[in-house]
Protein backbone atom coordinates (compact mmCIF):
# COMPACT_ATOMS: atom_id res chain seq x y z
CA UNK A 1 0.00 0.00 0.00
CA UNK A 2 0.63 3.57 -0.47
CA UNK A 3 0.98 6.03 1.82
CA UNK A 4 -0.14 9.79 2.54
CA UNK A 5 1.42 11.23 5.71
CA UNK A 6 -0.39 14.16 7.39
CA UNK A 7 2.47 15.08 10.72
CA UNK A 8 2.02 17.14 13.49
CA UNK A 9 -0.76 19.03 13.32
CA UNK A 10 -0.66 21.06 16.57
CA UNK A 11 -4.44 22.18 18.08
CA UNK A 12 -4.97 23.82 21.50
CA UNK A 13 -8.04 22.32 23.06
CA UNK A 14 -9.41 21.06 26.80
CA UNK A 15 -9.31 16.95 26.39
CA UNK A 16 -8.62 14.74 29.44
CA UNK A 17 -10.22 13.29 32.19
CA UNK A 18 -9.44 16.01 35.19
CA UNK A 19 -11.49 18.86 35.98
CA UNK A 20 -9.10 21.05 35.42
CA UNK A 21 -8.16 19.97 31.99
CA UNK A 22 -11.79 20.80 30.90
CA UNK A 23 -11.20 24.56 30.96
CA UNK A 24 -7.21 24.93 31.23
CA UNK A 25 -6.25 24.84 27.43
CA UNK A 26 -3.73 22.57 26.01
CA UNK A 27 -1.47 21.67 23.02
CA UNK A 28 -2.19 18.28 21.49
CA UNK A 29 -0.39 17.40 18.17
CA UNK A 30 -1.64 14.84 16.04
CA UNK A 31 -0.41 12.73 13.40
CA UNK A 32 -2.25 10.53 10.64
CA UNK A 33 -0.75 7.49 7.61
CA UNK A 34 -3.31 6.55 5.38
CA UNK A 35 -2.31 3.35 3.38
CA UNK A 36 -4.08 3.83 0.23
CA UNK A 37 -3.22 3.19 -3.87
CA UNK A 38 -1.70 6.52 -5.63
CA UNK A 39 -1.16 4.77 -8.75
CA UNK A 40 -3.99 6.16 -10.78
CA UNK A 41 -3.12 9.96 -8.93
CA UNK A 42 -0.05 10.06 -9.77
CA UNK A 43 -0.20 8.04 -13.52
CA UNK A 44 -3.03 10.88 -14.26
CA UNK A 45 -1.64 13.71 -12.51
CA UNK A 46 -5.51 13.70 -11.18
CA UNK A 47 -6.84 14.50 -7.04
CA UNK A 48 -9.70 12.84 -7.86
CA UNK A 49 -8.24 9.45 -7.79
CA UNK A 50 -6.49 10.14 -4.48
CA UNK A 51 -7.14 11.89 -1.22
CA UNK A 52 -6.96 15.26 -0.82
CA UNK A 53 -4.90 16.17 3.03
CA UNK A 54 -6.42 19.42 2.91
CA UNK A 55 -9.82 18.26 3.15
CA UNK A 56 -8.25 15.35 5.94
CA UNK A 57 -6.71 18.02 8.15
CA UNK A 58 -10.26 20.06 8.17
CA UNK A 59 -11.84 17.08 9.51
CA UNK A 60 -9.57 15.86 12.23
CA UNK A 61 -9.81 19.77 13.18
CA UNK A 62 -13.36 19.49 13.28
CA UNK A 63 -13.39 16.26 15.16
CA UNK A 64 -11.10 17.81 17.72
CA UNK A 65 -13.41 20.49 18.84
CA UNK A 66 -16.51 18.46 18.28
CA UNK A 67 -16.58 17.91 22.21
CA UNK A 68 -14.65 17.49 25.05
CA UNK A 69 -13.28 13.90 25.27
CA UNK A 70 -12.16 11.99 28.39
CA UNK A 71 -8.94 10.31 26.72
CA UNK A 72 -7.11 10.87 24.07
CA UNK A 73 -7.69 7.07 22.53
CA UNK A 74 -11.47 8.26 21.95
CA UNK A 75 -10.31 11.21 20.36
CA UNK A 76 -8.08 8.95 18.48
CA UNK A 77 -10.65 6.50 17.57
CA UNK A 78 -12.94 9.24 16.24
CA UNK A 79 -10.56 10.54 14.05
CA UNK A 80 -9.98 7.27 12.28
CA UNK A 81 -13.75 6.31 11.81
CA UNK A 82 -13.92 9.74 10.30
CA UNK A 83 -11.44 9.32 7.86
CA UNK A 84 -12.40 5.68 6.89
CA UNK A 85 -16.16 6.99 6.88
CA UNK A 86 -15.65 9.78 4.79
CA UNK A 87 -12.65 8.67 2.24
CA UNK A 88 -13.33 5.65 0.70
CA UNK A 89 -9.83 5.24 -1.12
CA UNK A 90 -8.27 4.76 2.22
CA UNK A 91 -8.25 1.11 3.33
CA UNK A 92 -6.39 1.54 6.64
CA UNK A 93 -5.30 4.61 8.76
CA UNK A 94 -3.18 5.18 11.88
CA UNK A 95 -3.77 7.37 14.22
CA UNK A 96 -1.29 9.52 16.85
CA UNK A 97 -2.84 11.92 19.58
CA UNK A 98 0.66 13.33 21.36
CA UNK A 99 -0.10 15.27 24.37
CA UNK A 100 3.14 17.07 25.48
CA UNK A 101 1.35 19.09 28.70
CA UNK A 102 -0.53 16.21 30.09
CA UNK A 103 -0.63 16.57 33.76
CA UNK A 104 2.46 14.36 35.06
CA UNK A 105 4.59 16.09 37.73
CA UNK A 106 7.82 14.40 35.75
CA UNK A 107 10.24 15.21 33.16
CA UNK A 108 8.59 14.16 29.73
CA UNK A 109 8.46 15.38 26.21
CA UNK A 110 4.85 13.98 25.75
CA UNK A 111 2.45 10.94 26.51
CA UNK A 112 0.74 9.38 23.21
CA UNK A 113 -1.93 7.12 22.19
CA UNK A 114 -1.55 5.46 18.40
CA UNK A 115 -3.76 3.20 16.68
CA UNK A 116 -4.23 1.68 13.30
CA UNK A 117 -7.59 0.69 12.01
CA UNK A 118 -9.06 -0.52 9.00
CA UNK A 119 -11.75 -1.47 6.56
CA UNK A 120 -12.35 -4.87 6.80
CA UNK A 121 -14.22 -7.34 4.81
CA UNK A 122 -15.98 -10.25 6.47
CA UNK A 123 -17.73 -13.49 4.83
CA UNK A 124 -20.67 -14.15 6.37
CA UNK A 125 -23.07 -16.92 6.28
CA UNK A 126 -26.70 -16.69 6.86
CA UNK A 127 -29.73 -19.75 6.93
CA UNK A 128 -33.19 -20.43 7.85
CA UNK A 129 -35.56 -23.36 8.15
CA UNK A 130 -38.63 -21.86 10.01
CA UNK A 131 -41.18 -20.17 8.74
CA UNK A 132 -41.35 -18.19 5.53
CA UNK A 133 -37.59 -18.75 4.49
CA UNK A 134 -37.58 -16.32 1.67
CA UNK A 135 -38.35 -13.35 4.21
CA UNK A 136 -36.67 -14.59 6.68
CA UNK A 137 -33.12 -14.07 4.59
CA UNK A 138 -34.51 -10.57 3.36
CA UNK A 139 -35.18 -9.36 6.91
CA UNK A 140 -31.52 -11.07 8.04
CA UNK A 141 -30.07 -9.07 5.07
CA UNK A 142 -31.92 -5.72 5.51
CA UNK A 143 -31.13 -5.82 9.46
CA UNK A 144 -27.48 -6.38 8.59
CA UNK A 145 -27.14 -3.69 5.88
CA UNK A 146 -28.97 -1.02 8.77
CA UNK A 147 -25.52 -2.13 10.90
CA UNK A 148 -23.59 0.88 11.69
CA UNK A 149 -20.71 1.92 9.34
CA UNK A 150 -21.51 -1.33 7.17
CA UNK A 151 -22.32 -2.25 4.17
CA UNK A 152 -23.11 -5.62 2.25
CA UNK A 153 -21.00 -5.72 -1.12
CA UNK A 154 -22.10 -9.37 -2.94
CA UNK A 155 -25.53 -11.10 -1.59
CA UNK A 156 -25.13 -14.61 -3.29
CA UNK A 157 -28.54 -16.96 -4.61
CA UNK A 158 -30.41 -17.83 -2.32
CA UNK A 159 -29.78 -21.95 -1.46
CA UNK A 160 -32.51 -24.62 -0.71
CA UNK A 161 -30.16 -27.35 1.40
CA UNK A 162 -31.17 -30.66 3.59
CA UNK A 163 -30.07 -29.72 6.67
CA UNK A 164 -26.76 -30.78 8.65
CA UNK A 165 -26.97 -33.57 11.13
CA UNK A 166 -29.05 -35.82 12.68
CA UNK A 167 -32.10 -33.88 13.56
CA UNK A 168 -35.41 -34.16 11.49
CA UNK A 169 -36.35 -31.22 10.31
CA UNK A 170 -37.17 -29.41 7.28
CA UNK A 171 -34.87 -28.05 4.21
CA UNK A 172 -32.74 -25.19 4.87
CA UNK A 173 -32.51 -21.82 2.31
CA UNK A 174 -29.04 -20.44 2.83
CA UNK A 175 -26.96 -17.56 1.60
CA UNK A 176 -23.37 -16.18 1.43
CA UNK A 177 -22.82 -11.92 2.09
CA UNK A 178 -19.75 -9.58 1.40
CA UNK A 179 -19.62 -7.10 4.04
CA UNK A 180 -17.36 -4.37 4.45
CA UNK A 181 -17.72 -2.72 7.80
CA UNK A 182 -15.38 -0.99 10.93
CA UNK A 183 -16.28 -3.21 13.55
CA UNK A 184 -13.91 -5.43 14.74
CA UNK A 185 -14.50 -9.84 14.85
CA UNK A 186 -15.93 -9.52 18.45
CA UNK A 187 -18.19 -6.04 17.78
CA UNK A 188 -19.56 -7.68 14.06
CA UNK A 189 -20.30 -11.09 16.04
CA UNK A 190 -22.15 -9.10 18.95
CA UNK A 191 -24.45 -7.33 16.08
CA UNK A 192 -25.62 -10.60 14.49
CA UNK A 193 -26.24 -11.97 18.00
CA UNK A 194 -27.96 -9.20 18.27
CA UNK A 195 -30.05 -9.53 15.07
CA UNK A 196 -30.97 -13.04 15.67
CA UNK A 197 -32.17 -12.42 18.48
CA UNK A 198 -34.41 -9.53 17.40
CA UNK A 199 -35.73 -12.05 14.64
CA UNK A 200 -36.70 -14.28 17.33
CA UNK A 201 -33.75 -17.48 17.24
CA UNK A 202 -34.15 -19.60 20.57
CA UNK A 203 -30.81 -22.05 20.72
CA UNK A 204 -32.37 -25.33 21.50
CA UNK A 205 -31.23 -28.08 19.90
CA UNK A 206 -27.59 -28.52 18.03
CA UNK A 207 -27.79 -27.67 14.49
CA UNK A 208 -31.60 -27.91 14.98
CA UNK A 209 -34.49 -25.67 13.35
CA UNK A 210 -33.99 -22.01 13.38
CA UNK A 211 -36.14 -19.15 12.16
CA UNK A 212 -32.07 -17.32 11.44
CA UNK A 213 -28.40 -18.14 11.58
CA UNK A 214 -25.93 -15.79 11.05
CA UNK A 215 -22.26 -17.18 10.79
CA UNK A 216 -19.11 -15.26 10.20
CA UNK A 217 -17.22 -17.31 8.04
CA UNK A 218 -14.08 -15.07 6.88
CA UNK A 219 -12.48 -11.93 8.10
CA UNK A 220 -9.78 -9.94 6.05
CA UNK A 221 -7.23 -13.15 6.65
CA UNK A 222 -7.57 -13.25 10.16
CA UNK A 223 -7.43 -16.23 12.23
CA UNK A 224 -9.35 -15.90 15.51
CA UNK A 225 -9.59 -18.33 18.27
CA UNK A 226 -11.64 -17.27 21.11
CA UNK A 227 -13.86 -19.04 23.53
CA UNK A 228 -17.05 -17.61 21.71
CA UNK A 229 -15.41 -17.03 18.30
CA UNK A 230 -13.52 -19.11 15.60
CA UNK A 231 -12.20 -17.75 12.49
CA UNK A 232 -12.03 -18.58 10.16
CA UNK A 233 -15.54 -20.95 10.30
CA UNK A 234 -14.07 -24.33 11.65
CA UNK A 235 -17.03 -26.52 9.64
CA UNK A 236 -17.24 -24.59 6.54
CA UNK A 237 -14.32 -26.47 4.34
CA UNK A 238 -16.98 -29.56 5.44
CA UNK A 239 -20.25 -27.82 3.96
CA UNK A 240 -21.90 -27.53 0.54
CA UNK A 241 -24.35 -24.67 1.59
CA UNK A 242 -21.71 -22.97 2.69
CA UNK A 243 -18.78 -23.40 0.15
CA UNK A 244 -21.89 -23.27 -2.92
CA UNK A 245 -23.26 -19.83 -2.28
CA UNK A 246 -19.31 -18.70 -1.27
CA UNK A 247 -17.64 -20.06 -4.64
CA UNK A 248 -20.70 -18.04 -5.84
CA UNK A 249 -19.27 -14.22 -4.71
CA UNK A 250 -15.70 -15.01 -3.51
CA UNK A 251 -14.30 -17.90 -5.69
CA UNK A 252 -10.80 -16.39 -5.16
CA UNK A 253 -10.45 -15.39 -2.12
CA UNK A 254 -7.78 -17.55 -0.19
CA UNK A 255 -8.59 -19.39 3.42
CA UNK A 256 -5.83 -18.04 5.58
CA UNK A 257 -5.50 -21.99 6.83
CA UNK A 258 -6.03 -24.39 3.79
CA UNK A 259 -4.30 -21.79 1.96
CA UNK A 260 -6.28 -22.83 -0.84
CA UNK A 261 -9.15 -20.52 -3.17
CA UNK A 262 -12.64 -20.75 -2.38
CA UNK A 263 -13.07 -22.41 -5.39
CA UNK A 264 -10.37 -25.17 -4.93
CA UNK A 265 -11.88 -25.98 -1.59
CA UNK A 266 -15.69 -26.45 -3.26
CA UNK A 267 -14.22 -28.45 -5.72
CA UNK A 268 -12.58 -30.83 -3.47
CA UNK A 269 -15.70 -31.08 -1.17
CA UNK A 270 -17.84 -32.21 -4.51
CA UNK A 271 -15.09 -34.68 -5.56
CA UNK A 272 -15.09 -36.19 -1.76
CA UNK A 273 -19.21 -36.51 -1.90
Amino acid sequence: MDKIYIENLEFIGNHGVFPEEKFLHQKFIISVTMETCTRKAGVGDDLTHSTHYGFVSEDIERVFFSKSFDLIEALAENIAKEILIKYPLIKNVKVMVKKPWAPIKKHFDFVAVEITRSRNIAYLSIGTNIGNLKSNLEEAITNISSLENTQIKKISNFLETEPFGDVKQDNFLNACLEIETLFTPQELLKELLNIEIKMGRIREIKWGPRIIDLDILLFNNFIVQEENLVIPHPWMCERSFVLDPLNEIAPNIVHPLENKYISMLKRDLDKSI
